[in-house]
C-alpha cells in the first residue's frame, strides 16, 4: 500500500493510459508546460510531448469542438476544462453534438470531459459552481463523481476507453487529499454500480464526488453516536446505480441525499423522485435533502461556507431523521 493524493493518481493514470492507447491525447488550456491549473497534468508533456500533451487557446467552444472532430476522426481525446464553470461555454458542442453523435448517426464519440467542480476555495461565483445536474438530463452523457483516488483511477480508466462521451468530475477540494491505494494502478471500475464504504441500519446517505467524501466522515461521528449509517457513494451519476440505492432505502426506511449545488433543480431531487417511485412503502419518514443555498457561491470564507453543505449539515439532518 502507498500513501497518494487524488492529483497523483490521476495523473498516474493519464500517463499509464497514454501509454496504453497511442490515439489517447490531452488537450485543455495550459496543460502543457505549465501542467494545468490544478497541477494534474504537470510533468507529462516531457514525456509524451507537445503533440499528444496538446496545450490548446482559452477558447473552451473551439477546444471541445477540436475534440469532438479527433474523436470522430479516430483519436480518444481528454480534455481539462480550468473550472467546471467554464464548461457552459461549450453546452452547445457538447449537448447538440457529441451526446447525439452515436444515438442518431452510429457515430462513436470516445471524449473525456475533465472537469473540476465545487467550491471551498475562496474562488468566488463564477469558478465554484457544481454543475452536474446540467448534463444529468442529456441522453448519451456518461457521468463520473468518484470520492477517493481508487475509485477515480477505476472510473477514469473506463471513461478514456468508452466510445463515447464522459463527464469525468474532480472536486477541488479532492485534489490534495491523501488516500491508501494498492501499489499498482486499481483495475477499471465499470460504471452504473454505487459503493457502500460505510454500513448501518438506521439510515441511508446518498452522496457522490466531494460530497461522498463529507458523507464518510459523517457515518463515522454518527456512529460514535449510536447511529448506523449505509453510505451509498453513487461513482456514477449517469448510468445511476437505482437497485442499490432503492435496496438500501428499503431496509433503513430514512433517506438522506447530500448534494453540493443549489437545492433547487438538483440531481438529488431526482433520486428522492425514483426513491419515492420504488421505495416509498418502505419509507418512516420523508426523503431529505441537504444541499447548497440557492445563490451564488461567495468569495468571502465566512460566507462560501453558509452557502455550502457541511460535514456538520449532514450530521445534523441525519439526527432528524433518526429522532
Amino acid at each position: 500500500m502507498r500513501s497518494i493524493t487524488f492529483t497523483q493518481i490521476i495523473r498516474e493514470t493519464l500517463a499509464a493510459e497514454l501509454r496504453r492507447d497511442p490515439a489517447v491525447i490531452l488537450m485543455g488550456e495550459d496543460i502543457g508546460v505549465y501542467g494545468g491549473a490544478f497541477g494534474v497534468t504537470r510533468g507529462l508533456i516531457e514525456e509524451f510531448g507537445p503533440q499528444r500533451i496538446r496545450d490548446t487557446p482559452i477558447s473552451e467552444q473551439a477546444l471541445t469542438g477540436i475534440a469532438i472532430g479527433a474523436a470522430v476522426a479516430g483519436q480518444r481525446p481528454v480534455i481539462e476544462f480550468m473550472f467546471m464553470d467554464f464548461i457552459t461555454l461549450a453546452v452547445d458542442q457538447i449537448v447538440n453534438m457529441a451526446a447525439k453523435l452515436y444515438p442518431i448517426y452510429g457515430q462513436c464519440c470516445p471524449l473525456v470531459l475533465r472537469a473540476p467542480p465545487g467550491g471551498g476555495r475562496g474562488y468566488g461565483a463564477t469558478h465554484s459552481q457544481s454543475l452536474e445536474r446540467l448534463f444529468t438530463c442529456v441522453p448519451g452523457i456518461k457521468i463520473a463523481a468518484p470520492s477517493n483516488a481508487a475509485d477515480a483511477s477505476g472510473l477514469l480508466q473506463t471513461a478514456i476507453r468508452d466510445n463515447n462521451p464522459v463527464l469525468f468530475l474532480e472536486h477541488k477540494l479532492l485534489y490534495p487529499q491523501r488516500f491508501e491505494v494498492e501499489d499498482a494502478l486499481p483495475a477499471p471500475i465499470p460504471f452504473g454500480f454505487a459503493k457502500l464504504p460505510h454500513e448501518g441500519d438506521d439510515l441511508t446517505i446518498i452522496a457522490w464526488s466531494h460530497m461522498a467524501f463529507l458523507a464518510r466522515q459523517a457515518a463515522a461521528e454518527l456512529a460514535a453516536a449510536n447511529i448506523g449509517a449505509d453510505v451509498v457513494d453513487l461513482l456514477t451519476l449517469n448510468p445511476l446505480d437505482i437497485d442499490t440505492i432503492v435496496e438500501s432505502a428499503q431496509r433503513t426506511g430514512r433517506v438522506l441525499i447530500a448534494e453540493e449545488g443549489p437545492k433547487t433543480g438538483g440531481f438529488a431531487a431526482e433520486i428522492a423522485a425514483q426513491i419515492m417511485e420504488h421505495a416509498n412503502d418502505y419509507l418512516e419518514k420523508p426523503v431529505m435533502r441537504v444541499a447548497g443555498a440557492d445563490f451564488p457561491v461567495p468569495s468571502a470564507k465566512n460566507l462560501e461556507a453558509a452557502c455550502l453543505p457541511s460535514v456538520q449539515d449532514i450530521i445534523a439532518a441525519a439526527k432528524d431523521l433518526t429522532a
